[in-house]
Formats: C-alpha cells, sequence, structure tokens
C-alpha cells in the first residue's frame, strides 16, 4: 500500500470530486463513497471503471489493483452497500463481486480496449505478461478481484427486512 507522497497523489482526485470537478476525471473514473467495517465511518476513494455494461440498467465494474487487501474492497465485502458519483452524478449502488472466471474474461477483454493500460495495471499488481495475448490477460484476471456496482433498488428489502423509501 502506498504511503506518504504517493499515498497523497492517489487521493488527489477525492479533491477534484469535493470541488465538484469530478467531471475532469470523464466517466474512467468514479468516486466510491462506503462504510468503514470497522469504524462505521463514511470512506471515500476513487477507482477507475474497467467496464461498463448494460445501458439499460447501468452498472459499472471496477478492478482492486490492491489485491483483495484494499480497505475499500473489505469494506464492501462486509457491507455492500454504498454510493458513486462519475461526474456529477451520484448513485445508490450494491456490490457483487465477480468469480475468478469473470475476471478472467473481463480482463480480456480490457487488454483489448486499453492493450498498455492493461499491461502496466498487470506490472503494477505483481503479474508478468510478456506476450500480450487474451489468455495471458485471462490468467490475470482470475487473480484480481473485480468489484460490479449495480444501482440499489430502492424498493427491496434491507437487511433488515425493511424497504427504503425514495
Amino acid at each position: 500500500m502506498p504511503a506518504g507522497w504517493r499515498r497523497f497523489l492517489l487521493r488527489l482526485p477525492i479533491r477534484l470530486y469535493r470541488a465538484r470537478l469530478g467531471r475532469l476525471l470523464g466517466r474512467r473514473f468514479l468516486l466510491l463513497e462506503h462504510i468503514g467495517r470497522k469504524s462505521g465511518k463514511l470512506r471515500r476513494v476513487v477507482v477507475e471503471v474497467v467496464a461498463r455494461d448494460d445501458p439499460c440498467r447501468p452498472s459499472w465494474t471496477v478492478a482492486s489493483g490492491f489485491g483483495p487487501q484494499a480497505a475499500w474492497y473489505r469494506n464492501l465485502r462486509a457491507r455492500p452497500q454504498a454510493t458513486i458519483q462519475t461526474g456529477t452524478q451520484r448513485h445508490d449502488v450494491v456490490a457483487h463481486f465477480l468469480s475468478p472466471e469473470e475476471g478472467g474474461e473481463l480482463m480480456a477483454r480490457y487488454a483489448v480496449r486499453h492493450p498498455r493500460t492493461a499491461r502496466r495495471l498487470s506490472a503494477f499488481m505483481g503479474f508478468e505478461v510478456t506476450d500480450g495475448t487474451a489468455e495471458e490477460f485471462r490468467r490475470v484476471g482470475t487473480s484480481i478481484p473485480f468489484v460490479r456496482f449495480e444501482l440499489a433498488d430502492r424498493n427491496a428489502p434491507d437487511s433488515d427486512g425493511s424497504r427504503s423509501e425514495p
């Protein structure tokens, strides 16, 4: 995990969102607001969107670049309800954790769209990519935790059985 000035740099995009300038980051990044599993406090992190799915039912898929030990990932495992912000739009969402097979397919598709970024992301996470084939990226993707955020259904029962009111 980064510390010192590297941590400061990685957290700068949060300041953009707080200053209502999140649109400068485009649709490729989102601000994730979630609840700390131990503290119960609101936490924020900016993550890269690696896939946007069905336009009829919006969803955003992100990768945990620091693996399953990333604080935001562990927090979502404990409480999958969160809020995301893309540009100036905010959405209540629920986190769904992809299987290793789904992650592999996603990474192979991402590498086709963003080959250089996929290589850098793989190297950053400690995976060696030699020839850059889809099979190689598929193998890497099976080891990366991916999370898909889907819009929360406001009429679905909460964990206590009650229903959320709009």
